[in-house]
């Protein structure tokens, strides 16, 4: 039997993202954001949402781009420091050694150490209560080659990005493979 837990946020997996900027004075910040997913595949888009009030906002408005890097597990130690502080207060990238990379395509750095980096250029923005839905064209996709399934798609399973789980603020990874998408169901096809 279910149980009803209230009007809550607690769908699951959320992303480990990690947002990156520049600051008003040109310096690289990031910070790490569950709130967001994929919302256009034409245009490719995703969605992420921020609170006004954060560093990484103000920057990301300003120069109306951004980056989201995929979170691995590797660096789950560094991901988690980038949402706990605010990049105001301290350099992120020095205080983790993370590598900021200045984009070629929008005016934002990604991390060189996370395996998968969306580079974003700002195209909507959304009040939802206490955060700013923003909505990023997806210009382009680096990704770490051998990581890669046919140099062409995300390995999931090489990259083991972290997931978070809202309810219990916990870090989870990928588990195993179930089966193919667009093909498991086909047994129920008429």
């Amino acid at each position: 039997m279910k149980i009803s837990l209230g009007a809550k946020p607690l769908a699951l997996p959320a992303p480990v993202w990690a947002v990156s900027t520049y600051d008003p004075d040109g310096k690289p910040n990031s910070m790490i954001a569950a709130w967001g997913g994929l919302c256009s595949s034409q245009p490719p888009c995703l969605t992420v949402s921020v609170r006004p009030s954060r560093h990484t906002y103000r920057g990301l408005t300003q120069r109306k781009a951004f980056t989201v890097g995929v979170v691995s597990e590797a660096f789950a130690a560094q991901g988690d420091y980038l949402g706990m502080i605010s990049g105001k207060k301290t350099d992120k990238f020095a205080d983790t050694g993370l590598t900021p990379v200045r984009s070629d395509v929008v005016d934002a750095p990604y991390i060189e150490e996370f395996p998968l980096s969306l580079e974003c250029r700002l195209i909507h923005s959304y009040e939802l209560g206490v955060h700013i839905m923003v909505v990023g064209e997806i210009l382009d996709v680096k990704a770490d080659e051998d990581k890669l399934i046919d140099g062409k798609f995300p390995d999931i399973e090489k990259m083991r990005p972290l997931i978070f789980s809202p309810g219990s603020r916990a870090y989870h990874t990928v588990g195993d493979h179930v089966g193919q998408g667009f093909d498991m169901g086909r047994k129920y096809v008429k």
